[in-house]
């Protein structure tokens, strides 16, 4: 005796797709602050760029000058480690100096507002735009010098545990590199830096145009920064990746090509925060 056939059922009816946009608009608005947050894609961090190139062609003798004084930091901080025989420390700086960057960007934030807002846009005033929230800026520069502080102890420590016995001098250090250790001091130190590098960024990439736009604390800019690097992984990855292209082409060019590459990541990072964090 067969047993009868199953007596079909209704089509099970597919779950509707979930839309991941959607579920992390949700998970941010349930945070403080989380609805001043946007989402973006990857082609909004090419649409910053044009914008960022766009102000530097609008008045290039202002974002120039402005570029120069990078310059004139760069060369300082070499010849200043080469009369101390610290040279051994200017990949250290040259990355601390990436991490402090977004603050002693503040003047060409200020010269993309003011062509935001239709005035002429005004060398003095930038020079001068850390004064409108002038506390908090200070704060937050305090805050990323000793970051930068922090990091170059770590890399002096990671060379001293590899190298405890070699002098922490420029020929020394060059020659240690060429060992296998070097190698894997290398590595160690990529890793390290990379992550400290991730750190700073996440906390400064939008921290310092909110000071300039908005009378808020250094605390809550760089939480507000924070949430919105996380928020949107992908393209803030993008985001950095262009930062360290476009800076590491200026430092291959002697630091001259900063005066070009620095004013147009200034600009494009205040159209930046434009379009990640509303405020109103």
């Amino acid at each position: 005796m067969t047993a009868p056939d199953p007596v079909p059922g209704p089509s099970p009816v597919p779950a509707p797709g979930r839309d991941p946009a959607a579920d992390r608009r949700r998970a941010l608005n349930m945070l403080p602050y989380g609805d001043r947050v946007m989402l973006i894609g990857r082609a909004d961090v090419w649409g910053w760029l044009r914008l960022g190139w766009r102000d530097y062609c609008r008045h290039p003798g202002r974002s120039t000058a402005y570029g120069a004084v990078f310059v004139l930091l760069g060369y300082g901080l070499v010849f200043g480690l080469k009369a101390l025989g610290m040279l051994y420390l200017i990949t250290p700086m040259i990355a601390g100096f990436l991490l402090i960057a977004p603050l002693l960007a503040l003047g060409f934030y200020a010269l993309s507002r003011d062509a935001e807002q239709g005035r002429p846009p005004s060398l003095w005033r930038a020079l001068n735009a850390w004064q409108d929230n002038s506390f908090h800026v200070i704060t937050a520069g305090l805050l990323l010098m000793l970051f930068m502080m922090i990091w170059v102890r770590i890399a002096a420590l990671i060379f001293a545990l590899f190298f405890p016995y070699t002098a922490l001098t420029w020929h020394a250090a060059f020659e240690a590199l060429l060992t296998p250790d070097g190698l894997l001091f290398l590595a160690v130190g990529t890793v390290v830096g990379g992550g400290m590098a991730v750190i700073g960024f996440t906390f400064s990439a939008f921290s310092l145009p909110l000071l300039l736009d908005r009378r808020v604390d250094a605390f809550a800019a760089g939480y507000l920064s924070g949430l919105a690097v996380l928020a949107n992984p992908g393209p803030m990855l993008l985001w950095a990746a262009v930062i360290a292209g476009l800076t590491g082409i200026g430092l291959l060019t002697g630091f001259l090509g900063l005066m070009i590459t620095l004013p147009v990541l200034g600009h494009a990072t205040w159209y930046a925060y434009r379009r990640v964090i509303r405020w109103e």
